[in-house]
């Protein structure tokens, strides 16, 4: 698939670890995430047909979106993993969800990758949640490679979005391909990384772009393809590209200071494959994983894996809950017995699943930087450690205060149970933020984003049979307490209109104003009151 597919380089002493390439791919909505993925799976060889985000007919619909909402909204709510090889790599995708309501899905799902890839729009640059996301990944020092899409509709000057990122990202740009043309007179593109022309074909999208072998730009054969007036502006655009922007550096690129960028239209499967084989020819290997005892690293012998999300009755016939591990170290196999660390309980991980999207099938063995889900009945949890022994404690897997508080109530009163059980279901699968108030009886539910609601509602009455209402909450935002136990105690008796727990029991101080956060921090400085919490266990 790849031409001159190039040697794996001899960082990782294991050919099966030193071949994984783990990756999430972050976007601004409708940025065209989805179609890449779609387009990754296609080249990858894991499905027959891409079908649009909105295609006609079930047969159609994209695979990486399984919940019915997603598929009704065409949006990605959850973030999925998918595992599929491409020349000599294994790929293990982490699709992210795009929409600002999920971020707290997609910081978590950062935390289990070792690389992303950025989407932009060729029309509109670099917008708000793009910036977001790009943030998440400079505190993780991830290398972030960059797919400027939608270059066969109306796009913006090449210099013009480069200086965008440059500036509003404050990273260096490496050009990996130059467009030629946009919009209707959108041909192709130049790759420079290996001094090839790239010609897209427009009538048939599935079709995998023709690459034309020239020796350079002075290549007598570049006029058999290229229209006159677009190859002069080609020669002087590379000329001044070349002078005035950075050549590509793997080095800087590991270390999160440069990120190379290919131009192409993912819906006509154009510069997807060139920017394929850029993750396995410069992708970071598996990565060492924090712990706080230690840095675990992939050729380790022993199996290590951390839990960064748990989805819920993926298979609605089953009410099955799937825990995705990353593993850190090590060679699983399936039957092993691991240690849950947190309940210092062992485990025998006897179905273990690998996805494509909404499929699975059962992984007979896995290696460090691979993504496997686990079904369980509710045992794991997020932050969850899984060990062959060791008592590990994974660090930096964030928890974020709600920003929108509501109550919920059961349509049918006699259903309080039930609606317990899938709020607590919810609430451990990190969709949303449960609270038990101290006084009276309920939940409050707390969420990132109002969008949010809406899927919560959708999903309790499609997986539970149990319609649920929404309504306006008191407070706005919540903060977990800590501090030395008996000036928690006094607090939280003196302040019990204001106390809940959350669903691990843990103390919360639920806010109407931020005058309320500012009155305890004044009055109580031997209390501290934070608005993340580490989900380790």
């Amino acid at each position: 698939m790849l031409d001159n597919a190039p040697i794996l380089p001899p960082e990782i002493a294991h050919p099966e670890i030193g071949r994984r390439r783990t990756f999430a791919i972050i976007a601004h909505p409708d940025a065209g995430k989805t179609t890449l993925t779609e387009k990754f799976l296609l080249f990858g060889g894991a499905i027959q047909m891409a079908g649009q985000v909105r295609a006609k007919g079930e047969a159609r619909r994209t695979r990486s979106d399984f919940m019915k909402l997603e598929q009704d909204r065409g949006i990605s709510v959850s973030a999925s993993a998918m595992s599929f090889d491409f020349g000599p790599y294994r790929f293990n995708l982490v699709d992210t969800p795009g929409h600002s309501d999920f971020s707290e899905d997609t910081y978590r799902t950062l935390t289990a990758v070792d690389a992303a890839i950025m989407v932009i729009d060729g029309a509109k640059g670099v917008e708000s949640q793009t910036r977001k996301l790009f943030e998440v990944c400079r505190m993780r020092d991830l290398p972030i490679l960059t797919f400027c899409n939608k270059m066969d509709r109306e796009s913006r000057d090449t210099f013009e979005i480069i200086d965008e990122i440059q500036e509003n990202l404050a990273i260096d740009v490496a050009p990996a391909s130059w467009p030629i043309g946009s919009g209707r007179d959108f041909i192709g593109c130049y790759d420079l990384l290996h001094d090839r022309l790239e010609l897209m074909d427009r009538a048939d999208r599935n079709r995998i772009a023709e690459t034309v072998q020239i020796s350079g730009l002075d290549d007598p054969r570049l006029a058999q393809h290229i229209p006159a007036d677009q190859l002069d502006k080609l020669r002087e655009d590379i000329e001044m590209a070349r002078e005035l922007l950075p050549a590509f550096d793997r080095k800087s690129f590991l270390e999160g200071h440069l990120t190379p960028i290919w131009f192409g239209s993912a819906i006509n499967s154009f510069g997807v494959k060139e920017l394929m084989a850029g993750i396995g020819e410069f992708g970071p290997q598996p990565q060492p994983q924090t712990a706080a005892e230690r840095q675990i690293s992939p050729d380790e012998d022993k199996v290590a894996g951390f839990v960064f999300k748990v989805q819920a009755n993926m298979d609605p016939k089953h009410r099955d809950r799937v825990a995705f591990v990353r593993l850190a170290s090590g060679h699983f196999e399936r039957g092993m017995k691991l240690l849950h660390v947190r309940s210092k309980k062992p485990m025998a991980v006897s179905n273990p699943v690998l996805f494509l999207a909404a499929d699975r099938e059962l992984a007979e063995e896995a290696w460090a930087g691979d993504i496997i889900g686990i079904p369980n009945h509710g045992q794991l949890r997020i932050g969850d450690a899984l060990t062959e022994g060791e008592a590990l404690r994974f660090t930096g897997i964030p928890s974020f205060a709600p920003e929108l508080l509501q109550n919920v109530r059961a349509g049918d009163p006699m259903k309080a149970k039930h609606l317990e059980k899938a709020l607590m279901q919810f609430a451990e699968e990190g969709a949303a933020k449960v609270f038990r108030p101290m006084i009276g009886s309920g939940f409050i539910v707390g969420v990132v984003g109002a969008l949010q609601f809406d899927v919560l509602a959708s999903r309790i009455e499609q997986e539970y049979g149990l319609p649920v209402r929404f309504e306006p909450s008191q407070f706005t935002s919540a903060r977990w307490v800590s501090g030395a136990k008996e000036a928690v105690e006094k607090f939280a008796q003196v302040n019990k209109q204001h106390m809940a727990t959350d669903n691990d029991g843990d103390l919360v101080y639920l806010t109407r104003l931020q005058w309320d956060i500012d009155r305890v921090v004044r009055d109580h400085p031997e209390l501290k009151l934070t608005a993340t919490k580490e989900m380790m266990v």
